[in-house]
């Protein structure tokens, strides 16, 4: 028995809004754009947490993944919940690509379809290699070191050819349970910043700047990053529509993270699909345009 077109997936810490806590307050703020959009389109909406057991998940047209940002730390839960749901309802995004997008490989299969990547080399789980060794072989100096599957700037480890062996032991611990990609530092990162551009069933809709606070490397809000609205040109507006065509299938909501690389060419950073900070508040118009793909969507494949 169907009873809601789409439920808006969050966690539980972000289930109610805070007077005192504005980054929980940012959350529910753009979860509820999201939701009156929905709403004004017609169709019956509810917010949950992914893992509330109460909810009968086949009595849902769909799913939407907004805020559910404790997925990583309870990965194999998540994992397995994702497969049983997907089963009950349409998720948006598809299973399929959440799977693909959680693991960085991801990239290469973008850089294989044309699409400028972040110069990037991976490190298979069990590789038998030290960190001075894949520095030498790579002639790179500055780097950055994470995990292929990741987020919120886990295990993420700037290094240079002083702090190598101060990292080895770590890096040796994660190389054996985990695939890993070290990257060069990218310099204009941290003096031009990142630019996040939203792309809603294809179609560009805004974008943002990102820019570390001084002296840190990590764009992020968490780590004290700032965030300013921007204009992009039409070669990044080209570049961000592109790289969401890449994909196997299209995606419903995308943000497509860029930047200027060391040789001045615009480069992919990442391609966020499963649950992006979306800027709504910045954009409020975008989150009617997410909620349009939607239902097209939903009266397209019912």
């Amino acid at each position: 028995m169907l009873t809601y077109d789409c439920v808006i997936l969050t966690d539980q810490r972000y289930l109610n809004d805070s007077k005192t806590d504005a980054y929980k307050h940012n959350v529910y703020v753009e979860d509820r754009l999201v939701y009156h959009a929905l709403e004004e389109l017609g169709l019956k909406t509810l917010r949950l947490a992914w893992d509330d057991m109460f909810f009968d998940w086949s009595s849902t047209t769909s799913v939407l993944f907004r805020t559910t940002w404790d997925y990583f730390d309870r990965f194999e839960e998540f994992s397995k919940w994702l497969e049983t749901v997907s089963k009950q309802t349409t998720l948006l995004n598809s299973e399929a690509i959440i799977r693909w997008n959680i693991d960085k490989h991801y990239l290469l299969d973008l850089q294989r379809k044309g699409i400028h990547i972040a110069e990037s080399h991976f490190i298979e789980q069990g590789a038998k290699v030290t960190l001075a060794q894949l520095h030498d072989i790579l002639n790179w100096k500055d780097t950055v070191l994470k995990p292929c599957i990741s987020g919120a700037a886990r295990h993420t480890y700037k290094l240079n050819p002083e702090n190598l062996k101060a990292y080895e032991s770590t890096f040796q611990k994660l190389i054996a349970a985990e695939a890993m990609m070290l990257q060069p530092f990218q310099h204009h990162i941290v003096s031009k910043g990142e630019v996040s551009m939203m792309v809603f069933n294809g179609q560009f809709s805004h974008a943002i700047l990102k820019k570390a606070k001084a002296g840190d490397f990590r764009v992020q809000d968490d780590f004290g990053g700032s965030v300013h609205n921007y204009t992009p040109t039409l070669e990044e507006i080209e570049f961000a529509e592109a790289s969401v065509k890449a994909c196997d299938e299209l995606p419903i909501y995308a943000r497509v993270d860029i930047f200027e690389d060391n040789d001045g060419q615009i480069a992919l950073s990442e391609l966020e699909l499963i649950e992006p900070e979306l800027w709504f508040r910045h954009h409020p118009e975008a989150a009617k345009l997410l909620a349009k793909s939607i239902k097209n969507k939903l009266t397209h494949d019912h």
